[in-house]
């Protein structure tokens, strides 16, 4: 394992990076989009909440490898040429999104009615209410398991070593090949991904624990 580290530090930091990158973008953008089609799916509109949940449905029980390869395979070759690591964010931001906006939208029904009626009757619009007085509310009942879509998007962003996306799992399986030393090149790179997970779990039981008080 001291091999491992010594020769191929470099090559680990910048898999760490990426992979910390990655990981950043899409947990922004997914937390956007999975807001919004969980707000979609309890408009009174009939036809946004099936355009709601037609995209839940879709990306959240397609393989995320498959929706990653889509957008390093087929949308190069028709439409616009991306590289690895962008192709492989999208896919992770799309298929993540479809998983918080279901826990959103859970979040959202959790919050009582009367809340949003008695917003309304005090001048608010829907959209006004739905900001300042539902969706903070509703982020507060979901903080665990959306701190668990956060840990699983870390640990899913290994999609990225099957489309070039020289993250962690890329390196690994370069230093793997290069050095022959397949156990300990694994071991590394699930010690790399600890650093990430551990801190994010244990600040997510915090926050979880402050905003119970």
């Amino acid at each position: 394992m001291a091999y491992i580290l010594t020769h191929y530090w470099s090559e680990l930091i910048q898999g760490l990076g990426y992979t910390l990158l990655s990981s950043v973008i899409a947990l922004v953008f997914s937390t956007v989009i999975g807001t919004m089609f969980a707000i979609f799916e309890v408009l009174p509109n009939r036809a946004m909440r099936i355009i709601g949940r037609i995209y839940i449905e879709i990306f959240r029980n397609i393989p995320l490898l498959v929706i990653a390869m889509f957008f390093y395979v087929i949308i190069p070759m028709y439409v616009a040429k991306i590289d690895g690591f962008t192709a492989g964010t999208i896919g992770l931001t799309i298929y993540t999104s479809s998983f918080i906006a279901e826990t959103v939208r859970a979040g959202i029904q959790s919050v009582d009615n009367g809340q949003m009626e008695g917003a309304r009757s005090n001048g608010l619009t829907y959209w006004q209410a739905m900001r300042y007085i539902v969706l903070p509310q509703a982020f507060k009942i979901v903080i665990p398991p959306l701190g668990n879509q956060f840990i699983n998007l870390v640990k899913n962003s290994s999609v990225l070593a099957f489309v070039a996306g020289f993250d962690l799992m890329y390196q690994g399986n370069s230093i793997a090949s290069l050095s022959l030393d397949t156990i300990n090149s694994y071991v590394v790179v699930g010690l790399f991904y600890l650093v990430i997970t551990l801190p994010l779990s244990y600040y997510m039981q915090h926050l979880e624990k402050r905003l119970a008080n």
